[in-house]
């Protein structure tokens, strides 16, 4: 469906139509309606991917986790990646929070293009630090088996084929599995975040353009 500003442009290109005369102030406006609704929902997209898979953690079935740090201490590293990732998450949330706010406040065409700059800025490190993450806990992950020895309560978890294997089979099995799993997770967020949030920076860019020319 096409919004109106779209719309106006097609009636405008029409030779036989009345053209309606819209104010500089009219065009922003709609420009800045679309950008605020557009930040709103980058906010509301962040929110939702965060809260989704803790939602699912909730269900018994995905809570019990295997022990493949054994008594490394690794876990403790694990731990303390975790709280970095967790604050640098709410980090961004509140910046889309922020640019959001900064946004339905805005009272000129100069100003919403430089808030729509460091909206486009914001998301596109947040992708980035998503994407890294995912590698980065990967690592940790295959790093922790590594150093791992001892796995015979991870085996006695494990199903009967499981439970034939050697340590150091088993070690290396997991190793692999672990990081063709963490390549494939990294393509499936990179599509989604291409999917979400790069149809919604799309959007911001043509208001961006739109709003150049009205400074001209």
């Amino acid at each position: 469906m096409m919004d109106e500003l779209e719309l106006l442009k097609k009636d405008w290109q029409k030779k036989d139509v009345a053209h309606p005369k819209l104010s500089y102030n009219d065009i922003y406006s709609m420009l800045w309606k679309k950008s605020s609704s557009i930040v709103k929902w980058i906010f509301v997209i962040s929110i939702l991917e965060f809260a989704l898979p803790h939602l699912l953690y909730l269900l018994p079935s995905t809570r019990n986790n295997l022990n493949i740090f054994g008594s490394t201490g690794f876990d403790n590293y694990f731990i303390g990646f975790s709280v970095f990732y967790y604050l640098v998450v709410f980090y961004f949330i509140y910046q889309f929070y922020s640019r959001y706010k900064e946004i339905t406040v805005l009272d000129n065409a100069k100003n919403l293009m430089s808030k729509i700059i460091k909206t486009r800025t914001t998301v596109k490190n947040y992708i980035i630090f998503s994407l890294a993450m995912i590698l980065v806990t990967v690592l940790l992950f295959m790093l922790g088996i590594y150093l791992n020895n001892d796995f015979s309560n991870l085996i006695s978890e494990m199903g009967d084929n499981v439970k034939k294997m050697s340590p150091e089979k088993l070690k290396h099995t997991l190793i692999i599995a672990i990081g063709i799993l963490g390549v494939v997770m990294t393509v499936i967020m990179g599509t989604v975040y291409f999917l979400l949030y790069g149809l919604l920076l799309r959007k911001l860019n043509r208001n961006y353009q739109e709003l150049k020319k009205l400074e001209i």
